[in-house]
């Protein structure tokens, strides 16, 4: 068996830069959109919408860039989320990435690898969020946006990741 080396192309480069704009973009301005169409915007999960649409577009590196700057940018720019929560949604958000290509390298199976990615990163993130309440160092529901409207987007997500995902990934 033959392999070569993938160089990305300036297109490739392109599309990454302009996701990660994007994401930013999105995550500065949801809480002004949410104000300005009176929807909650924060209950489509915009981290994780932003984290799917670069990993099926980007690579995983980008993925896991993605996944532990949204958060912290989020925090620098709005406050939202507390500290502690913003190192829980970075934990969770890489976790997701992490887990992703683990079962995908091992399975060869888009739809149950990015599944249980979400469950299993969305379990861990409430586990250690729960523990945080436990010992008084967050203050705050355990679940604020429905466990519905969650598997809703879980759906929508993994719908989203097992038909467009590239069947090379980058």
């Amino acid at each position: 068996m033959i392999t070569t080396d993938i160089q990305p192309t300036k297109q490739h480069y392109f599309v990454s830069v302009l996701l990660d704009i994007s994401a930013l973009a999105l995550i500065y301005f949801v809480p002004a959109l949410s104000h300005l169409l009176s929807v909650p915007l924060y209950l489509i999960e915009p981290m994780r919408l932003m984290l799917v649409l670069v990993m099926v577009h980007t690579n995983r590196n980008n993925a896991y860039l993605i996944a532990l700057t949204l958060p912290v940018f989020s925090f620098l720019v709005s406050g939202h989320p507390v500290l502690l929560k913003m190192v829980l949604m970075s934990a969770e958000l890489v976790l997701n990435v992490f887990v992703f290509y683990f079962l995908l390298n091992r399975t060869k199976r888009i739809f149950p690898s990015i599944l249980l990615s979400i469950i299993i990163s969305k379990m861990a993130y409430y586990g250690l969020k729960y523990l945080l309440i436990l010992m008084g160092l967050l203050q705050m529901e355990l679940v604020s946006t429905s466990l519905l409207i969650q598997a809703g987007t879980t759906l929508m997500f993994t719908a989203y990741v097992w038909k467009f995902f590239p069947s090379e990934p980058a």
